[in-house]
């Protein structure tokens, strides 16, 4: 009987212009949650489709209990016992929970019709041993990313997995469901089953896994026990060099008030929200999940409609009533979902980086080639865009990537303000940084920078100023010099108590 569940032995994946996976070399034993990490680009969304069947490698060799496979496709990869829950779920939100957990694995009675009352209960019983009491029969989409994403593990145990993959699966998630799939993880531990996690909060690491796994440009780095490394450490193998300061936030000079919101109302979701944003700071928006910092940005943006209030550019009362006109007086918008708002998954970089401003790029008539071309080029390389060329198509790039390519097609657009809506959710360290030292050029050239961000560590590390939220409504505004500053009094206000007390 072989030490591990499933192990990968020198492992290559080509792609023209790039070497997806070098010689990659993974091992994870029963019952064992091995954390793997890496850079945006790293090579993780490629190893795991080839554990999966998606992908079928040039090189190396699959092993699973010690038994040699290949993997033609996904149905070969589920026999043999491995699933993995994307980081974008794969749920048919207009179908049952039932019909998702068991679709392509249906109960028949007689006469080959699907037998719905013994699938209902199956599924009712197996959401249940997930902590999750609901009525399988409702369809999927009217319950929350937490529940979806139990309905994803819940088809990873229906076919008896050995092994479960998880691609960062706490980036959507609240706080309570992220307690709820640690103690998944751990009941699935304590049944023998085995974990990838993947993910780029170190935290989650060092709580949960066994072993850690670092990826870089491919190749394995090292896999250590958890307990013998720490976060440094991990930082470093990452990137390939020493991030010694996470938060690189710079000292400006706070310049004129480029945004002034007053008493906006919104069906129902915002409640006589104000608020100021100056040139040459980053004002933090703060809360928990659902407290309204999305709504409130979109309806600035004129993504959605206000009931009533006023909002002043530079102290000039305006009328905005679509992001077409949001962009006209110069305000971007980096939404928090990338692939559904933020990028035409199927046009190639070149074109995302300056859709949001097609006219900036002619000449005439024409699309300027050249201007294009070089500010393709200067973008991948400031922004450290990891892509064989900017023709590639968007779709083709890691998740972080991508990321990358929605902030430079917004830069190209010399916004006077830019809204960021989670900007480094699903990124590594290392393009944190960069992420950061984006937001601190902007400012140091006077811009006005607008952060949502759900990290804590984030929104004290680089805001001047922060806005916290509850419930549509703003709770508290706390700067940098107060005493408040800090997580406690923000978390305070965040649940509903007054700060000052």
């Amino acid at each position: 009987m072989s030490e591990y569940v499933v192990e990968l032995k020198g492992i290559t994946k080509r792609f023209p212009g790039v070497v997806a996976l070098k010689n990659m070399n993974l091992s994870v034993k029963p019952g064992e949650i091995l954390g793997l990490i890496g850079e945006n680009g790293a090579g993780k969304s490629t190893l795991i489709k080839v554990l999966t069947g998606v992908y079928q490698a040039e090189e190396g060799e699959i092993y699973v209990n010690g038994q040699k496979q290949k993997f033609r496709d996904p149905n070969d990869s589920a026999a043999a016992g491995i699933a993995c829950v994307y980081q974008e779920l794969n749920i048919e939100k207009l179908l049952s929970v039932t019909d998702n957990i068991f679709i392509n694995k249906w109960i028949r009675g007689k006469g080959g019709l699907l037998d719905y009352p013994a699938m209902n209960e199956k599924a009712r019983e197996v959401m249940a041993s997930l902590g999750i009491d609901i009525d399988p029969s409702k369809l999927a989409g009217t319950f929350g990313m937490g529940v979806q994403q139990m309905i994803e593990i819940a088809k990873a145990i229906l076919i008896d997995a050995k092994m479960i993959i998880m691609d960062e699966p706490t980036s959507s998630l609240g706080e309570k469901e992220v307690e709820l799939l640690m103690t998944i993880c751990r009941k699935l531990k304590a049944k023998g089953i085995s974990i990838i996690f993947i993910s780029h909060k170190l935290e989650e690491l060092f709580e949960l896994c066994d072993r850690v796994t670092v990826m870089r440009d491919g190749e394995h780095i090292w896999t250590k026990q958890t307990e013998d490394t720490d976060s440094d450490d991990l930082v470093k193998a990452m990137v390939g060099r020493c991030v010694d300061q996470l938060f690189v936030k710079i000292d400006t000079q706070q310049g004129d008030c480029a945004l002034r919101v007053e008493n906006i109302n919104s069906a129902g979701v915002l409640h006589d929200v104000s608020f100021e944003a100056y040139k040459g700071q980053i004002l933090g928006f703060s809360g928990l999940v659902g407290a309204g910092r999305t709504e409130l940005m979109r309806a600035v943006f004129g993504a959605d409609p206000i009931d009533s209030g006023k909002i002043f550019l530079h102290g000039k009362d305006v009328k905005i009533k679509s992001p077409k006109q949001a962009i006209r007086h110069k305000i971007a918008f980096l939404t928090e979902d990338r692939k559904g708002q933020g990028l035409i998954l199927g046009q190639s970089v070149q074109m995302n980086l300056i859709l949001a401003n097609m006219a900036g790029f002619c000449k005439g008539p024409f699309i300027d080639d050249k201007k294009v071309c070089q500010t393709g080029d200067h973008n991948c390389s400031s922004l450290r865009i990891k892509t064989p060329s900017q023709y590639e198509v968007v779709r083709q790039l890691s998740g972080g990537n991508q990321q990358k390519v929605v902030i430079g097609k917004w830069i190209n657009c010399d916004a006077d303000i830019y809204i960021f809506d989670e900007p480094t959710r699903g990124i590594d360290v290392g393009a944190k940084v960069e992420v950061y030292n984006v937001m601190n050029e902007l400012i140091k050239e006077g811009k006005c920078v607008i952060m949502i961000s759900s990290e804590m560590p984030e929104i004290l590390g680089m805001s001047d100023r922060v806005i916290v939220m509850r419930e549509g409504r703003i709770m508290a505004t706390v700067d940098r010099e107060s005493e408040y500053f800090n997580q406690e009094a923000i978390m305070k206000a965040a649940w509903g108590g007054k700060i000052d007390e």
